[in-house]
């Protein structure tokens, strides 16, 4: 296990001067867990609540939670009712991608948000757009409309569960925090189980607007809250900013060119994935070549320009943080190809229904909801979280490489159980490595680190979904070349690629070809899977393991002893450099 010390070294040198007086500035006297002689340089920022207001407050953040998990299903489950009521069934996919694609961009915006709006603030924001566009969602006349809507909607969905995430950390000690992610996320795998009965049952009795509208409720209910009892106290030099000097803080060339670096590499992979276009086509190539450009224009702002970074590249840097981030984005990768090809898997290879195909998810959902609180179970008792990660990771590898090992001849248990251990694993990964994240930034830093996590997460998310569909499309396309010829050969095949509810109605020679064409192309990416969930397992070997604090206090002094040490090693890295230049500048 490396040393705290290995922990703060950054991946890459740096020659900031100024980033280092701006750490020594406000360092503070370094102390430990124990009580100190020396009394800290600046009072602690403790923010302790009554029991009876710390439930008021978990509800008004949970329900937004919860709310958010529930309308992303229940829209899912609309996409056909709305597309056939607006006859634009083949844009109905753009309601779904539009959303993803705009939490993806604004979610990381909302770490800074919160540090310069307050936690209240940045989650009223939130919710303001979250209930924005979800309302204009059931008032929307046009596809078009109702498109641009649920993109305002993402807009403040991406901040609910970024600002919901650190206002907790704020109020619940670390050794605690995992068990109330935890609990966190079965309201999440709750809201999301619940939506997709929720929308059916909507649409069929008051119509789909009401499935947008009747959302209302719950929204005006977690504002109020929110707004009532969240008092989640910042420090006194944060506080005390006029509302010019807050703004002034907000980077807006860095928001910028983020969104659009985030935007059009997930646009372009998904249009390249719903739109079926060639990788050389013109849209597909410029959006990824755009998505460079913008991303070489970050990392200059950011680096360069901006004084209030929305991603700090001296935190990326950081060993813990930097592979905790690539550890997320692999894991979501992994997880949701699994859940959106395992379902296909029972409706084109087994050839159940929809129903029964969606049923051999619910073990799945119960392990996301299990695994998650059992590790927050485990990190309140032990303190520790890095054996807890790697065994996690190590079940989804063994969970993938089942899933690939699927044939004619594997046994049903296999076929409902197998799946558990990566539902179970995957969620006591996420809930670990962010409380590792936590763990190892100082306060100030606190807020932004939890929202560039879910970046990587969301961003995994939706390139896994787009990824995985392009891998399979390919490899199915392929197959069913090999195995149908004839003159309708080119219908047919396009015939099958596009729905599998025709297999079974057709001939015996051709449903045989597209099931074992289906099968063929599946088990290409449940492979990819086992081998991107160990990619994931590799990312986190290096996270550094620290000693979780039990109560306000000791999380206060571990957060004043990290800035030292940052400070100290930041220092130490703006010595050697100019020592080097010195030395450059005789030798010249």
């Amino acid at each position: 296990m490396a040393s705290s010390s290995d922990e703060t070294r950054p991946l890459l040198p740096h020659r900031s001067a100024s980033r280092a007086s701006r750490y020594s500035s406000t360092a503070s006297t370094a102390s430990s867990f124990t009580h100190s002689d020396e009394p800290p340089a600046e009072p602690p920022v403790v923010n302790k609540i009554s029991r009876a207001d710390l439930i008021w407050v978990l509800a008004g953040l949970w329900s937004a939670v919860f709310l958010g998990a529930l309308d992303g299903t229940i829209v899912a489950t609309l996409l056909s009712p709305i597309g056939s009521y607006f006859n634009e069934s083949n844009r109905s996919s753009y309601i779904g991608t539009s959303y993803l694609l705009s939490v993806c961009c604004f979610t990381p915006l909302y770490g800074r948000l919160s540090d310069i709006l307050g936690r209240k603030g940045a989650m009223l924001l939130a919710l303001s757009l979250f209930g924005s566009g979800t309302l204009l969602c059931g008032l929307a006349p046009t596809m078009d409309a109702l498109i641009a809507a649920r993109a305002i909607a993402g807009m403040g969905g991406g901040g609910v569960m970024t600002v919901s995430s650190v206002a907790v950390t704020d109020l619940i000690p670390l050794r605690q925090r995992g068990l109330y992610q935890g609990m966190t996320n079965i309201l999440f795998g709750l809201g999301a189980g619940l939506g997709g009965p929720l929308g059916g049952w909507f649409n069929d009795t008051l119509g789909w607007r009401a499935a947008f509208l009747l959302q209302m409720p719950i929204l005006v209910f977690s504002f109020l809250l929110v707004a009532l009892k969240v008092n989640v106290r910042l420090p006194d030099e944060v506080e005390n900013q006029t509302l010019h000097e807050k703004l002034h803080k907000i980077d807006g060339f860095g928001s910028f060119t983020l969104v659009g670096m985030v935007g059009c590499l997930l646009l372009g992979l998904s249009l390249k994935s719903t739109e079926e276009l060639a990788w050389a086509h013109p849209l597909i190539w410029g959006l990824l070549l755009a998505s460079l450009v913008f991303g070489a224009a970050f990392i200059w702002v950011e680096t360069s320009y901006s004084s209030h970074p929305v991603m700090p590249m001296r935190l990326v840097r950081q060993r813990t943080p930097f592979f905790v981030c690539l550890s997320n984005f692999f894991g979501s990768v992994a997880a949701f190809s699994m859940i959106y090809n395992v379902p296909l898997y029972f409706s084109a290879v087994k050839l159940n229904s929809s129903t029964g195909s969606g049923l051999h998810l619910l073990p799945h959902s119960v392990a996301i909801s299990t695994g998650s609180v059992f590790a927050g179970w485990v990190m309140r008792r032990t303190g520790r979280l890095y054996n807890l990660t790697l065994f996690s990771c190590l079940l989804t590898v063994f969970a993938a490489s089942l899933v690939a090992l699927w044939d004619d001849n594997t046994a049903t248990y296999h076929l409902w159980l197998d799946i558990v251990p990566q539902g179970f694993g995957m969620a006591s990964v996420i809930t670990t490595t962010l409380i590792a994240m936590i763990a190892s930034v100082t306060r100030e830093d606190l807020a932004v680190a939890t929202g560039i996590t879910y970046l990587f997460r969301t961003t995994g998310q939706v390139i896994g979904v787009s990824l995985s569909g392009a891998l399979l499309q390919s490899v199915l396309t392929a197959k069913l070349r090999e195995r149908i010829t004839g003159p309708d050969a080119v219908a047919i095949i396009e015939d099958i690629r596009h729905s599998t509810t025709i297999i079974p109605g057709l001939p015996p020679d051709l449903r045989h070809a597209a099931v074992a064409s289906y099968a063929d192309a599946l088990r290409v990416v449940f492979v990819c899977q086992a081998a991107i969930n160990f990619i994931c397992f590799l990312c986190c070997l290096p996270i550094q393991e620290n000693i979780l604090p039990g109560t306000h206090e000791e999380q206060e002094a571990a957060y004043r002893k990290r800035r030292d040490t940052l400070s100290r090693a930041d220092s130490e890295h703006t010595a050697v450099s100019d020592a080097e230049e010195s030395d450059a500048d005789a030798r010249t």
